[in-house]
């Protein structure tokens, strides 16, 4: 059983906080240390960006966070170093990654060194699930869980194929936007989740538009988990020059979702 199949197992009647950053982002100094911040504040599951310069589905926000620490120097091999430095304070926390798929295509043993880091999961924004067959099956090799995404407008049979090819939770997308969007519909996302969960048992957690603690509820009412990523990043890179103060800042806004979401 994989980090985050243990993580949902154990959950019980309690939903999944997970919370994004960007590698390297606003320096490579902040990144474990706000890792640390965000499971000390409540956070059970870890995103962590892999920063790539032509990003598809990302706002304002992430995309900036992106090219900040590509001009610090971030690359996929530094990340999982990260992932690494994380693992030797915290052994339980899944942390999966997210990007997109030219960065991973692009170190040929991306599996194993990814095991060996820690990494539990990967998120692959521009990869098409008909076309993941061959990476799904390096991954599962490693432990790895290649989690997908579903959309609005994912259709019924898609989406049946999608959550049959699942594994460790899969990621709907609640809006037709990209990250950092204002246009969230619960009642949209309400209808949607009793639809998906009627073709599968795998967790399934919501990401974009999930900006505070009255957003985390409402959404995490229908859904097994909340991601929460935009206003994450936007807060760090208010303080670029005090990582302490940075992860402070982080722990108290994840324990305010954290408070909102077990209201669900």
């Amino acid at each position: 059983m994989t980090r985050i199949d243990r993580l949902f197992a154990n959950l019980s009647t309690r939903k999944a906080l997970v919370t994004f950053v960007t590698a390297g982002d606003p320096t490579t100094a902040h990144t474990v240390s706000a890792m640390h911040a965000l499971v000390d504040g409540g956070a059970d599951l870890l995103e962590l960006g892999i920063p790539f310069s032509d990003p598809e589905a990302e706002g304002p926000t992430i995309q900036a966070s992106s090219e900040r620490a590509l001009a610090n120097g971030m690359t996929l091999a530094k990340t999982l170093d990260m992932v690494a430095e994380f693992r030797k304070n915290n052994a339980d926390t899944p942390v999966v990654l997210m990007g997109y798929l030219n960065s991973v295509l692009a170190m040929e043993d991306f599996g194993a060194r990814a095991e060996k880091a820690g990494a539990d999961g990967l998120i692959m924004v521009n990869l098409p699930p008909e076309e993941a067959i061959a990476l799904r099956g390096e991954l599962a090799t490693h432990q790895i869980d290649l989690i997908f995404l579903l959309a609005p407008t994912t259709t019924t049979q898609r989406a049946q194929y999608i959550l049959n090819n699942a594994s460790g939770f899969a990621y709907y997308v609640s809006l037709k936007g990209i990250t950092g969007a204002d246009s969230l519909k619960v009642d949209e996302v309400a209808a949607r989740m009793n639809a998906l969960k009627g073709m599968s048992d795998i967790p399934i957690c919501v990401g974009f538009g999930i900006k505070d603690a009255a957003t985390a509820a409402a959404v995490g009412a229908h859904a097994d988990g909340v991601v929460v990523g935009s206003v994450l990043v936007s807060l760090m890179a208010l303080h670029v020059d005090d990582v302490a103060q940075s992860s402070a800042a982080l722990r108290s806004v994840v324990a305010d979702l954290r408070a909102g979401l077990d209201r669900a």
